[in-house]
C-alpha cells in the first residue's frame, strides 16, 4: 500500500502541515511552545504527552506558562522544543505512522549543513521516517508559482529561473534561482517581516492612546494588520489624502476583551498604510536597516552573473503571508522599474551611442498559492516522481549516516 508524502513547513510564526497532492495544508498552527509546569513538577519524562503544549494550546496558556518560539528568523534555535513540535505534528495532528510515509521538511536558504544533518538524525532515528527530503523554501515557492498565468507565459524558463521574495513572520529572504540552482552568494536577508509590522501597528495604537487590552495586544495588532493594512501606491499622496479629511479614513475595529468579555472599539487610521510601508521606507521602523525592498531586489539581481539578470527581473515571485498586502506586487514592480530604468538611462548616456537601447522587462508575480507557496510547492514535489529521486531513505541513512542530508539535490546550491 502506498501512503502519501507528509509535507511540514516550519516557519518562524506558523507551522503548515498536510499531505502531498492537496492544494492546502491540513493544519496551520503557531510555531509556539509552552511548558506545562504542573506536569513537569511530577514527571521528568521529556516525551510525556502532557508536559508541554504547542500551537493554539500554547497560546491559550500565555498567562500561566512560559511561551517560546523555537525558530528565530527562520533558523531553529531550540532543537529540543523543535523535536517536540514535530512529535505533535506527526502523532497528534496528522496521526500517521512515520515509518510508513515519506516526509518533506523545509529550510531557509543558506541553512547551516549541520542543521540539516541534525534534522535528519531526529527524523530517521527518533521518528523512523521512511524517506526524507529537506527542501529550500524559496525553491518550493518557485515551484508553486508554476500554476500562475504569468509563469505559463514565461514557459520553461519561468519554471526553473526566478527571484523569490519569501516573507513570513520572522524574516524576509530574496532568493535568486537560475536553472534550478540557488545562487547562494546572491541571497539577501532582510531583518524585517510580519512580526515587525505587527509590533509597529501596536506601537502606533498605544502612542495614540487607543484602549488596547494588555492581554490581547499582539493578537489585536495582528488582526488589524491582516484585516485593514495595505500598500500605498504613493506614500506622500496617501498622507495628503488622510490629512485633508482624516475622519473619512478612520476604520472602527470592534473586538471583545478575552479576559473580561467586555466589548471595545479601536480607531484604525494611518497605520493601515504605514505598517506595510516598512518594506519601502524601513527608516520609519528601524535605524539599523534602511535599504528598501526594491533596492535589495535590485542588489540581489546584480549580484548574479550578467546573463542571468534579465530572466530574474522577468520572474520575481512573491511568497508568504507578509507579501499578501493589497497592491504589494504593483508597488514593488513600480519602484523597481524606476531603479532599473534609471540605471539603464545612465548606462546609455555613458555609452555615447545615440542608437543604443538598454531595456529590462520587470515582472512581479502574484498568484493564488502565494500565502502558503512554500507548503504548496512541497505538495507538488511530494506528489511527483521527482520526490523518489531526491528523497533519502531510511536504509541509506542507516548505511551512510546523516551526512547524506548535508546537501540537497532538488534545487541545487552553487557558490557554497
Amino acid at each position: 500500500m502506498s501512503y502519501p508524502v507528509v509535507v511540514i513547513d516550519n516557519g518562524t510564526g506558523y507551522t503548515k502541515m498536510g499531505y502531498a497532492g492537496n492544494e492546502e495544508p491540513t493544519y496551520i498552527i503557531p510555531s509556539l511552545y509552552a511548558d506545562n509546569e504542573t506536569v513537569r513538577r511530577r514527571s521528568n519524562d521529556v516525551f510525556d504527552d502532557l508536559d508541554f503544549f504547542i500551537g493554539e494550546e500554547a497560546a491559550a496558556r500565555a498567562s500561566s506558562s512560559t511561551l517560546s518560539y523555537p525558530i528565530k528568523h527562520g533558523i531553529v534555535e531550540d532543537w529540543d522544543k523543535m523535536e517536540r513540535i514535530w512529535q505533535h505534528c506527526i502523532y497528534k495532528y496528522l496521526r500517521v505512522e512515520p515509518e510508513e510515509h515519506g516526509f518533506i521538511l523545509t529550510e531557509p536558504p543558506a541553512n547551516p549543513p549541520e542543521n540539516r544533518e541534525y534534522t535528519a538524525e531526529v527524523m530517521f532515528e527518533t521518528f523512523g521516517v521512511k524517506q526524507l527530503h529537506i527542501a529550500v523554501q524559496g525553491a518550493l515557492a518557485l515551484r508553486a508559482s508554476w500554476t500562475s498565468g504569468k509563469a505559463k507565459e514565461l514557459g520553461v524558463a519561468g519554471k526553473d529561473t526566478g527571484l523569490v521574495i519569501d516573507s513570513g513572520a520572522g524574516v524576509t529572504h530574496v532568493i535568486p534561482i537560475v536553472d534550478g540552482f540557488v545562487l547562494n552568494q546572491a541571497i539577501q536577508q532582510i531583518p524585517l517581516a510580519g512580526r515587525d509590522i505587527t509590533n509597529f501597528v501596536l506601537e502606533r495604537l498605544r502612542e495614540r492612546g487607543e484602549p488596547v487590552p494588555p492581554d490581547d495586544a499582539l493578537l489585536l495588532a495582528q488582526r488589524i494588520k491582516e484585516q485593514y493594512c495595505y500598500i500605498a501606491r504613493d506614500i506622500a499622496r496617501e498622507f495628503d489624502t488622510y490629512d485633508r479629511n482624516l475622519p473619512d479614513h478612520i476604520t472602527k475595529h470592534c473586538d471583545v476583551n478575552s479576559k473580561t468579555g467586555q466589548p471595545y472599539t479601536i480607531d484604525v487610521g494611518y497605520e493601515k498604510f504605514l505598517g506595510p510601508e516598512v518594506f519601502f521606507h524601513p527608516e520609519i521602523f528601524s535605524g539599523e536597516w534602511t535599504m528598501p525592498l526594491p533596492e535589495v531586489v535590485d542588489w540581489a539581481v546584480w549580484s548574479c552573473p550578467i546573463d542571468c539578470r534579465r530572466p530574474l527581473y522577468r520572474n520575481i515571485v512573491l511568497s508568504g503571508g507578509t507579501t499578501m498586502f493589497p497592491k504589494f506586487d504593483k508597488r514593488l514592480q513600480k519602484d523597481l522599474r524606476v531603479i532599473v530604468d534609471r540605471r539603464a538611462k545612465k548606462n546609455m548616456e555613458a555609452s555615447k551611442d545615440p542608437n543604443r537601447q538598454i531595456t529590462y522587462d520587470v515582472n512581479v508575480v502574484s498568484h493564488d498559492r502565494q500565502r502558503y507557496a512554500v507548503w504548496y510547492g512541497g505538495s507538488m514535489l511530494g506528489s511527483s516522481p521527482d520526490f523518489g529521486t531526491v528523497a533519502k531513505t531510511k536504509e541509506q541513512y542507516d548505511e551512510y549516516g546523516p551526512y547524506i542530508c548535508r546537501q540537497n539535490n532538488m534545487f541545487h546550491s552553487v557558490f557554497d
